[in-house]
Order: structure tokens, then sequence, then C-alpha cells
């Protein structure tokens, strides 16, 4: 994957967005990976669309996910653009419903990694 090409497709408003919610994620957790999909990820968003995220975390707990929707909430009230996540771990990507699901390649063939 060309990472560079994939970058180029963010804006520069949804770039920062994105970090600012990845530092917020990592100042509370451990992230593997962090993956902005669907229109904002291939340009073609409108001022209402929210920004999805792809979230991979070592271990998915109540806590996990309360901290990553506290986060996403922080920054979708500060930016003004809802940040809407799935959340996942190699273990279900690997051996649960998670890895049969065609969204994975979808994510993969037009997110951006930040």
């Amino acid at each position: 994957m060309n990472n560079k090409l994939r970058k180029a497709k963010l804006d520069a408003q949804d770039t920062r967005i994105a970090r600012r919610f990845k530092k917020k994620l990592r100042q509370r957790l451990e992230i593997l990976s962090l993956t902005v999909f669907g229109s904002r990820a291939r340009g073609d968003a409108s001022p209402e669309s929210d920004m999805d995220v792809f979230i991979e975390v070592p271990v998915l707990t109540p806590d996990v996910r309360t901290a990553i929707s506290e986060a996403a909430w922080e920054v979708s009230l500060d930016s003004g653009v809802v940040v809407s996540t799935i959340v996942t771990t190699p273990d279900e990507i690997r051996d649960g419903p998670m890895g049969a699901n065609p969204l994975l390649i979808s994510i993969e063939r037009e997110g951006v990694p930040v």
C-alpha cells in the first residue's frame, strides 16, 4: 500500500481531526491502528458527513469501549464533525465474524491510515 497517496485523500481539516482523535486515544489506551474510511477518505464527503474510523486494539473491554466513545464525543463536539467508530481486535479479525466482514475489504481498499 502506498500510504502517501492514501493520505492525500484526507483534506487538511479531516487530517487534523483524525490526528487529534488518535492523540486523545493514545493518552487513554493502547491502539494498534487507526484508519479513516468512507466518504471522508474517498474525498466525496458533504459538510454533514461523519468521519468513519476503524480502530484496532489489543483487547476490547467495556472500559476500552467507553474510553473510545468519550474521545470520539470530545473530538466531535470540538470539531463539529461526528466521529463514528468501529473497534475490533486482531483476534476478532483472525478468528471471529469481523474477519469475514466485507467491510474490511472496503477499509483496506479505501481507508487512510493515520
